[in-house]
């Protein structure tokens, strides 16, 4: 029974980089609002899940324990919050965020809610999201991002059988397949990755923790700014190969109920500030697919943190900011803490 439990659990972590997409993609929260608005209830049923990560840990010690080490070798891979500090400025702070409206999430920590409430500035990854019509005048600029413009449909590029699954699961979701069937298949699985509850909660319009910053600060007349656009977060995700996209849309989709567990998982480590354990997680689960998330990773993180550094170094000249933006974007050799230390700022976590 042990082995099965850790047979299952093990390909669930599989599709953990499918929500870790999601995470790195602010504004698809947005898109699933847009397509899901008045379509779901508040709530939805079966979103309780399990930290897979402590099921490892007890039906596979070996292989949770090479996370473990493999986890304390990243630079930077323990914390949330980072203090900037350079000569000449007053001190800002960096904190990763999770683009996610579960309360566990869109509570801060005490020592984050502190320093966010007295700074002067507050960054997100793009303030497009906060105007409904600025993001769609953006979406529908270059349709090709996002939807195919030729003849190619979803169905067209599955099996018979795997197109059938898309459309079940699609059901499930209250989703009617024609409405979906020209778009691509990455904002599809980021979708699908989602827990029934999450979509219900986003569809319902509640706002996902970068929002709810956003918001906030607006409302008390704080300064409000972006790193990147909608349209940049679209070309870089849509840069990878379509083989990919469809292989994370089917995995996405054979996980079923399991999201419940990869999200429960994400959720267990980011409360824990374990962002350095997730990159690891990958690798121990799925060995034989190092190349592909190697490209992943250097089109959706390494790239644009070095973005996000260069833009955010001007407004953190100011003094007092608070930077929240999605916490993978922290840790490792090329995260924004390591970015930012390279531009002379003294960075330390902040417990």
């Amino acid at each position: 029974m042990k082995r099965v439990i850790a047979i299952a659990d093990r390909a669930a972590l599989v599709s953990l980089k499918l929500l870790a997409a999601l995470n790195l993609l602010f504004f698809l929260s947005f898109i699933v609002v847009l397509l899901l608005a008045g379509r779901v209830h508040a709530e939805a049923p079966n979103c309780a899940g399990t930290d897979l990560l402590t099921a490892l840990e007890k039906n596979d010690p070996a292989a949770f324990k090479k996370v473990e080490t493999e986890a304390a070798a990243v630079p930077n891979g323990k914390g949330l919050l980072w203090k900037l500090e350079k000569s000449g400025e007053k001190p800002s702070y960096l904190f990763g965020t999770m683009h996610m409206t579960d309360t566990r999430v869109t509570t801060l920590p005490p020592a984050a809610q502190k320093v966010y409430d007295s700074a002067d500035t507050i960054i997100i990854e793009t303030t497009e999201v906060l105007d409904k019509r600025k993001m769609m005048a953006a979406l529908a600029a270059e349709p090709d991002l996002m939807m195919f413009t030729d003849n190619t449909t979803l169905s067209s590029l599955l099996s018979p059988e795997d197109a059938a699954m898309l459309n079940k699961g699609l059901d499930a979701r209250g989703i009617p397949p024609s409405t979906v069937a020209k778009m691509k298949p990455w904002i599809l699985s980021t979708m699908l990755a989602l827990p029934a509850c999450e979509v219900a909660r986003q569809g319902a319009g509640a706002p996902v923790l970068d929002v709810k910053l956003a918001e906030n600060a607006k409302a008390n007349g704080k300064t409000i700014e972006g790193l990147e656009t909608i349209a940049d977060q679209l070309r870089a995700m849509a840069s990878l190969p379509l083989a990919f996209h469809m292989k994370g849309l089917v995995e996405t989709l054979k996980l079923g109920d399991k999201v419940n567990d990869v999200n429960e998982t994400m959720i267990a480590l980011y409360q824990r500030g374990d962002i350095g354990m997730i990159v690891p997680l990958f690798k121990v689960a799925m060995p034989e697919q190092t190349e592909e998330y190697a490209e992943f990773d250097q089109t959706m993180i390494v790239s644009r943190n070095k973005v996000m550094a260069d833009h955010a170094r001007p407004i953190l000249a100011k003094g007092n900011v608070f930077m929240a933006v999605g916490a993978l974007h922290l840790p490792g050799p090329d995260g924004l803490v390591e970015d930012f230390r390279k531009a002379g700022y003294i960075v330390t976590a902040v417990n």
